[in-house]
């Protein structure tokens, strides 16, 4: 909790390099003025909500607080293997981001981590095991997109929380609406009979590119606790006595 808090609070101290560097990025593709505000506005909107996030919510699936990913368990890189630049529609010749990026508090045009096709997944190893409540997806919104459109983004996702070995649990489906702000909030969808270490984001379908699917960012949100403090564990123990 105390990095947590030590992150949001280098979010915060930021906020005038990010929106500096929105402003930026916005000029490099030729974004009028007027709309490069409200752009402006809206990104500083967001990261208001971040902050809150992290007082309300913390996000374990943060590679500053330990969080990795489980590479052999995770969708190849749209761009395939060995390659250091790939072409990614509107945004050029670019290096292609790892899956890492989704682990990182950053969202601009292009910094996402992209696979083939509409149909992949991810998997996130966190810091300790804790009890899942919600996940946040984030992906940026068509004003900001070069193209005007983010055809890119997730749509339909299911997210589960596995083990070490091949076991998942469902924590439930859900659906990303690109009509909507860009940072959105689900919640687990079924009460859980333990922790997890590992959660397993899968994309299910996007929003109609038939060529790669773009994630920007993926948070996990939950509370470490031991099974003792859950109901439906408790019962679980009342019942095995």
């Amino acid at each position: 909790m105390r990095q947590l808090k030590e992150t949001a609070a280098q979010v915060s101290a930021a906020r005038g390099n990010i929106l500096q560097a929105v402003r930026e990025v916005l000029g490099d593709h030729g974004v009028q003025e007027e709309k490069r505000e409200e752009i402006l506005q809206l990104t500083q909107a967001a990261i208001k909500k971040v902050l809150e996030n992290y007082h309300q919510m913390p996000d374990w699936a943060l590679e500053a607080i330990g969080a990795a990913i489980d590479k052999e368990r995770t969708s190849k890189t749209y761009g395939g293997q060995g390659k250091k630049t790939w072409w990614l529609p509107p945004f050029g010749f670019s290096s292609a981001n790892p899956p890492e990026t989704i682990l990182q508090p950053r969202i601009a045009p292009g910094d996402c981590w992209p696979f083939q096709g509409s149909r992949g997944h991810v998997v996130i190893r966190l810091p300790e095991q804790i009890w899942p409540t919600a996940f946040t997806i984030w992906h940026i919104s068509a004003a900001v997109s070069p193209s005007g459109e983010v055809s890119s983004a997730p749509k339909e996702f299911a997210v589960s929380g596995v083990d070490e070995a091949t076991a998942e649990t469902l924590l439930g489906t859900f659906i990303y609406d690109v009509h909507k702000e860009i940072a959105q909030t689900f919640h687990v969808q079924k009460e859980l009979p333990r922790t997890f270490r590992y959660i397993k984001f899968r994309v299910q379908s996007n929003w109609g590119n038939p060529e790669y699917t773009c994630v920007y960012r993926v948070q996990v949100h939950g509370k470490t606790a031991s099974p003792n403090d859950h109901p439906q564990a408790q019962e679980l123990l009342l019942e095995e006595e």
